[in-house]
């Protein structure tokens, strides 16, 4: 690896090098039948999905954050309901609930793996029933592509009779005990933002769920609630739908997303064998993460993200803030939140995408190790 070299966080410039006469081939199909909403595409992108998952509903939407409202709409969350959310997480996965009107409660995460802890959640269901909230569902997140312990959560959530939705915007891709983590919950949701691991070039989402009934009152929220017949509205709506171009390129990166995960987990593999003096991600021996992020925790993070730079090695961190210390959430109730708080100090994400080279991985390993060294 030459010093000088350019090394990308994310790297689309080489995935679309790699696919782009099948990207043009598909975009021209569009331009030529000029369906450019709802057209033949999505429904072709949408069965797609449902081979590869093992999912039998599948709704291309507008974005992750549609995907989330429109099934909190769907399953009736307004004022006066609580919501279970993990502190450590993207906004999307709280500003849902508090749109409908409804209440997010702040749950902490496991340090390993940064989703969702079922005790903390446990704790958090315990304490609102002791006031007027009516606990009605969690959010779980499988972040960083690294699947949550659905299991866990589940039995928790069987428990206190509550549904789970699995906010899987980082995690498609990603198994949990041999099954898409899509499969598990009421229903599943996902995003296709450019750097997601199956990302277009331009917003999308799509809603997973086993439930037909679930299924068909969605489509109509996805269409301003119409029914069967247009211009009359069944349900409240919104205008959720996932654009023609978008699903005709995903249907072409879908077709290469399998050896991209693979090429995921290898790099991910490289980087653990090497960074043995610090903490890297931990996965469940039955789980497969799709690795959105490849997050480290390391103490004097931003000295070290310094010297990163200085050697052109580009980092991030995700989340530097819990969502409960952001103005907007403070004064929602919450949990005991200690290893969310502290692991917000310490994470940094470093390059991760397919087409990180050998060299490239080398050279960042060395830097990292040579700095702690120091």
């Amino acid at each position: 690896m030459v010093k000088d070299s350019k090394i990308a966080f994310i790297d689309l410039a080489a995935q679309q090098a790699r696919i782009r006469p099948h990207l043009d081939s598909a975009i021209k199909g569009v331009l030529d039948h000029g369906n450019y909403v709802q057209g033949p595409e999505v429904g072709a992108f949408e069965a797609a999905l449902s081979d590869y998952t093992g999912v039998p509903h599948v709704l291309g939407c507008a974005d992750g954050t549609d995907a989330l409202t429109m099934v909190l709409m769907a399953l009736n969350v307004g004022p006066g309901d609580a919501v279970f959310v993990p502190s450590f997480t993207f906004i999307s996965t709280a500003e849902v609930v508090a749109l409908r009107g409804a209440t997010p409660i702040f749950v902490d995460v496991r340090e390993d793996t940064y989703t969702m802890c079922p005790k903390s959640l446990a704790s958090a269901i315990q304490d609102m029933k002791k006031t007027d909230l009516k606990p009605k569902g969690i959010i779980s997140v499988d972040l960083f592509g690294q699947p949550a312990d659905h299991k866990a959560i589940q039995q928790v959530a069987d428990e206190h009779k509550l549904w789970i939705m699995v906010d899987a915007a980082q995690s498609l891709g990603a198994t949990y005990k041999g099954k898409h983590t899509v499969n598990y919950g009421i229903a599943a949701t996902t995003s296709f933002f450019p750097a997601k691991p199956l990302g277009g070039y331009g917003d999308g989402g799509a809603i997973f769920t086993h439930d037909g009934e679930l299924a068909n009152k969605l489509k109509m929220i996805r269409l301003h609630g119409q029914g069967a017949v247009p211009y009359e509205t069944s349900v409240l709506g919104i205008t959720g739908r996932l654009d023609t171009l978008q699903a005709a390129i995903l249907i072409e990166k879908l077709k290469i997303f399998p050896e991209e995960v693979e090429a995921r987990n290898r790099v991910a593999d490289t980087y653990t064998k090497g960074l043995t003096s610090i903490q890297t991600p931990f996965v469940e021996p039955h789980n497969v993460s799709v690795w959105a992020q490849y997050t480290i925790q390391v103490e004097g993070r931003d000295a070290l993200r310094e010297h990163l730079k200085e050697k052109g090695i580009p980092t991030g961190i995700y989340y530097p803030k819990p969502l409960h210390t952001q103005p907007p959430y403070r004064n929602y109730p919450r949990a005991e939140l200690s290893v969310t708080e502290k692991i917000c100090e310490r994470v940094m994400s470093l390059p991760m995408h397919p087409y990180l080279t050998g060299s490239a991985q080398d050279y960042i390993i060395e830097a990292i190790q040579r700095y702690l060294k120091l």
